[in-house]
């Protein structure tokens, strides 16, 4: 009975020992084959990826937009923003009340394509930075009321009613074509217009330049071809002192950046500052406000307000005050 039992548990020991040994050599070859595959650079020292996506910059196509109100005011907010003057301007009581409301130009004499083309101050995304703070008002400022602080500034007309389906149409419009940017999205096609370190400008020079290669789209005297052809650049009309196109690098960055038309970025610096110093030395309705600007400082110095067209004029301007050289 003894014999049996011993018998027994010796078999029962063997066999444990075949499983063990079997397990090992699993283990061994599993221990390898990770080995093996693993690779030749620690991990730690493998540099993260840097492909990241960024924001792109492709606004839904107006043949889709929504049937319904919706639609409807999305549509009425393309019209306003492409043909701005022309839209308010038909709809007014009187001549004299469309006058009032706006100048002879429209969002697209800035915005291009209604604000769609990429490289011409695109509106594009423009729901997903607002509410921002800007510095000329002081305070943190709706979407609502940027459109109208374009309406009193570029348009040198009247703001929008709070309550105005107009106002309310534009904002349907801009968030359609901003669908898909997410709110505080960096957009690369924002803030494109602005020659930081400008040379100091002949407006000699620049007249030479105007009359060679702008008159065709704006006219010899400024006054321009149409809104979304060739704006008026000076004179009643136009935009008002308190405009951002107003200010010398404004203007000098927006001509760089986008005339002529067909070639944009083949003028130089020089030739760009003397085109802005010669279109702003011009006569322009005046902001009635300035004083309200800039409440809480850093008002800049090259806003040509009509002091500094004066100056400009009789040869007074102090220019490295108002570009800020040390020279």
């Amino acid at each position: 009975m003894r014999s049996t039992k011993t018998f027994t548990l010796g078999l029962l020991f063997a066999f444990s020992l075949v499983v063990i040994v079997l397990m090992a050599t699993q283990l061994m070859s599993n221990t390898k084959k990770t080995t093996d595959q693993a690779p030749e650079t620690p991990t730690e020292n493998v540099p993260p990826s840097t492909d990241v996506a960024g924001i792109a910059h492709n606004p839904p196509s107006m043949d889709d937009v929504p049937e319904g109100p919706l639609g409807e005011a999305i549509l009425r907010g393309y019209e306003l923003t492409n043909d701005t003057s022309n839209v308010l301007r038909s709809e007014a009581a009187t001549v004299e009340d469309g006058e009032a409301r706006v100048n002879e130009l429209s969002c697209t004499s800035c915005h291009a394509g209604a604000g769609l083309e990429e490289e011409v101050s695109s509106l594009v995304g423009m729901t997903a930075v607002y509410p921002m703070y800007i510095g000329r008002s002081g305070s943190i400022v709706t979407l609502e009321e940027r459109i109208n602080g374009c309406m009193v500034r570029s348009m040198d007309g009247e703001k929008f009613a709070e309550d105005d389906e107009d106002l309310d149409a534009m904002v349907a419009y801009f968030t359609y074509i901003s669908e898909g940017i997410p709110v505080g999205a960096e957009l690369p096609w924002r803030h494109q217009s602005n020659l930081d370190d400008m040379p100091i400008p002949s407006v000699a020079d620049g007249e030479v330049l105007y009359q060679k290669s702008c008159i065709a789209c704006h006219a010899g005297d400024g006054s321009g071809t149409g809104s979304n052809t060739g704006p008026k650049l000076w004179g009643k009309g136009s935009f008002n002192d308190g405009a951002g196109v107003a200010r010398l690098s404004k203007m000098a960055g927006y001509i760089q950046n986008n005339m002529p038309i067909g070639a944009p970025n083949t003028l130089s610096d020089q030739e760009a500052s003397d085109l802005s110093a010669y279109i702003l030395s011009h006569d322009r309705p005046e902001f009635k406000n300035h004083a309200k600007d800039w409440p809480n400082g850093g008002r800049p110095s090259d806003l040509m307000t009509k002091e500094l067209r004066q100056q400009l004029n009789d040869g007074t301007i102090d220019w490295d005050e108002v570009l800020g050289k040390n020279k």
